[in-house]
Order: structure tokens, then C-alpha cells, then sequence
């Protein structure tokens, strides 16, 4: 998939809407629009990067400043006593759109367990 017909590529550009959380050179910050939890938001990079295969030294300043934000975002959000951050990359880990992107999910109840351990 081309930068042109990226989903996010597109909401970066601003061709798609979305409900922004944060905004800077870097990284985007918005809503997810199937929410899992109270708060479920995403971060992406500014820059075209299909998956963490493709990620690179070249990529430290978006990609650590995604995590180093999911915190203040998360609280901001209302996730005031903890949060997960998930990465899905490629066909196993059920990445759905190839652009990396970071799930920020949390609220004032339990997630659950992340993974079923299977038997």
C-alpha cells in the first residue's frame, strides 16, 4: 500500500477526519473509531512506516516520542490508574492498518488479560 492510500496517511494529511487527542511535527494522536475501552485512543507517526519490520534507528524521534507520550495522553484521556499500550505488527499480531500505530486503552475499569495462554 502506497503513502497515498494509506488510512492514516490520509487522516494525517487531514483528507479524513478524525477526533484529535494530540498533535505535533512528529505524531498524531486521535480517537480510535471502534473504542474497546473508555479510553482507547491511538498515536501514530507523522512519517509513513507500514510496520515495526520496517521501523528503523531513522525513526527513534516519532517512535519514542509515542511512548513517552501514551502516559500524559492516557491520564488526560481519563485513564487515571493505569492504561495498555498495544502494537500489532504484521498478519499474526492482526495489524489491520499497515501503518505503525500505537493503542492506548484504559478507563476506570480492568482490561482483562492481554493474551489467553493457550493450553
Amino acid at each position: 500500500m502506497s503513502q497515498a492510500d494509506c488510512l492514516f496517511c490520509k487522516i494525517v494529511r487531514g483528507e479524513i477526519p478524525a477526533k484529535k487527542v494530540y498533535e505535533d511535527d512528529d505524531v498524531l494522536a486521535f480517537h480510535d473509531i471502534r473504542p474497546v475501552a473508555a479510553v482507547h485512543f491511538l498515536i501514530i507517526p507523522k512519517i509513513h512506516v507500514p510496520t515495526l519490520y520496517e521501523a528503523t534507528m531513522a525513526h527513534h524521534r516519532p517512535l519514542g516520542k509515542m511512548l513517552a507520550l501514551a502516559g500524559e495522553l492516557a491520564r488526560k484521556e481519563g485513564a487515571d490508574e493505569g492504561f495498555r499500550t498495544i502494537i500489532n505488527t504484521g498478519r499474526v499480531g492482526h495489524q489491520e492498518v499497515y501503518h505503525v500505530h500505537m493503542h492506548v486503552i484504559g478507563g476506570p475499569d480492568s482490561l482483562g488479560p492481554m493474551i489467553l495462554r493457550q493450553r
